[in-house]
């Protein structure tokens, strides 16, 4: 494991006393982001103050780089994802995602990463 892979599986990021790993979709992208990730977790965690952040990554979406923070709220199921845009510090989106969402997601990612990797 080289130098810049030990760095990047210590990236945690905090929001009203939840801290959770950051991942990065691709190598490189927390290095271009120009607001740093617990800024940007904390602007997401202004539009669910009741919440508990439960996930965070950094990611290229439409063009644009941004994290996507979700959150859980307690006595409500599935989660609400919020988006940040990483050159801005401007809070994007803010998305309830069901348990069924949440499982669409995550097959298309896998279809997308598996179509990549061909």
């Amino acid at each position: 494991m080289n130098m810049l892979s030990i760095l990047l599986v210590s990236v945690f990021v905090s929001a009203g006393g939840s801290k959770v790993r950051l991942k990065e979709e691709s190598p490189g992208l927390l290095a271009r982001a120009k607001v740093v990730g617990d800024v940007a977790a904390a602007a997401a965690k202004t539009r669910l103050p009741e919440a508990r952040l439960v996930g965070a990554e950094i990611e290229v979406e439409d063009g644009k780089l941004i994290y996507s923070f979700d959150f859980k709220t307690g006595g409500k199921s599935g989660t609400d994802e919020v988006t940040v845009d990483a050159t801005t510090g401007a809070v994007l989106t803010v998305e309830h995602e069901t348990p069924r969402d949440e499982r669409a997601e995550k097959q298309g990612e896998a279809k997308k990463s598996a179509a990549a990797k061909k």
